[in-house]
């Protein structure tokens, strides 16, 4: 089994520990550096967010695509804003312009309020159905060789086809809820989730495989983390102190109350879940983030020298995770660091243990 590395282009060099900065919400500049020094660092792919108050994610994919020619892209869409025939033939465009170097990691949603920023007043439950749809009707639109017809609750299409295909565009999917890993199992070729506990990891490899075999699949999984490194253990705990004192100094400095933490869908809920049990937890999986910012997001870490880092991945490799999305809280230059001093390491290490096991007998 091989392992992929995902990184990470907001649309600024700016992250929890710095403070609001107005104006240059999407800087050109730094979308271009991060995209070529992720390329030259190793990254398979980055991940381009998606927000209702964000740049529009596959915009900005577009431009970085047209200036690198390796790095791959992993766009995040949100479905129910888009027909799903034509998001089909944008994504479609978009990988055969770059030649076949996009992948969509599909965000269904699970805060009503910001939903409704755009629109959008269906609840969770209905919006996970749509999803079921919307991704049915998106491969139809990718494979078909003749227009096909789809009936269903939210779609409906007469006669639907696309000119334009991918050769191999991956759908990457999260969620924790009972009906996100049901959908998972359906439509997922890339299970993607937070990091937690090594057990409860392997928890949820378990039920997506289980979900995903009812289908006849086998999905990959991606692991999302905030690794923090130095030169010396001692020297990478004490960032992580620090963010986590920044992250609570600019909370307070804004309003925000640190046990005001209420979030609505079920994957920060259980990283707030890992955060009770402390800031260090397993061998080096730092929770600080997650406990003083309410675990909005890739939250979590691990900590140490780079080649602690590197052997805790490899913990997480063994349960089955073929994806690490990482990403820092000095974006560029973390990034930079990530692509010297980590990337390779793992991979090396990955070598190395795969050479090491049996081939299974046919």
């Amino acid at each position: 089994m091989s392992v992929k590395f995902i990184g990470y282009i907001g649309f600024n060099n700016r992250s929890e520990i710095h403070g609001a900065v107005r104006g240059r919400e999407l800087d050109r500049d730094y979308v271009e550096a991060a995209a070529r020094a992720q390329e030259e660092g190793g990254f398979d792919r980055v991940l381009i967010p998606f927000g209702s108050s964000s740049p529009e994610s596959q915009i900005v994919a577009a431009h970085a695509a047209a200036i690198t020619t390796k790095l791959g892209f992993l766009i995040a869409h949100r479905p129910g804003f888009t027909q799903p025939t034509l998001a089909a033939r944008q994504l479609a465009t978009l990988d055969a312009l770059s030649g076949g170097r996009v992948a969509v990691h599909i965000i269904t949603g699970g805060a009503d309020e910001e939903m409704a920023r755009d629109g959008d007043f269906s609840n969770k439950e209905e919006r996970y159905q749509r999803t079921d749809e919307y991704l049915t009707v998106l491969r139809q639109e990718w494979t078909e060789e003749q227009p096909f017809d789809h009936q269903g609750r939210f779609y409906q299409v007469r006669q639907g086809f696309a000119a334009v295909k991918p050769t191999n565009l991956p759908v990457f999917f999260g969620g924790s809820s009972d009906i996100a890993i049901e959908v998972s199992g359906k439509h997922a070729d890339v299970y993607a989730l937070w990091g937690e506990t090594q057990a409860a990891v392997r928890e949820t490899v378990a039920r997506v495989r289980a979900a995903a075999a009812k289908h006849g699949r086998r999905p990959g999984f991606s692991l999302s983390l905030r690794p923090i490194i130095a030169d010396t253990e001692e020297a990478a705990w004490k960032r992580a102190e620090e963010i986590v004192e920044r992250v609570r100094d600019l909370r307070a400095s804004a309003g925000f109350k640190t046990s005001d933490h209420a979030p609505p869908n079920v994957g920060s809920q259980r990283l707030l879940q890992t955060a009770a049990q402390g800031y260090r937890v397993d061998k080096r999986l730092w929770t600080g983030l997650a406990a003083v910012g309410g675990a909005q997001g890739n939250s979590t870490g691990l900590v140490g020298t780079p080649e602690q880092v590197a052997d805790a991945l490899l913990d997480y490799y063994d349960i089955g995770i073929d994806h690490f999305l990482i990403r820092g809280f000095e974006p560029l230059d973390d990034a930079i660091a990530y692509g010297r001093d980590l990337i390779p390491l793992v991979r090396e290490l990955v070598a190395q243990r795969d050479s090491r096991k049996v081939p299974e007998v046919a």
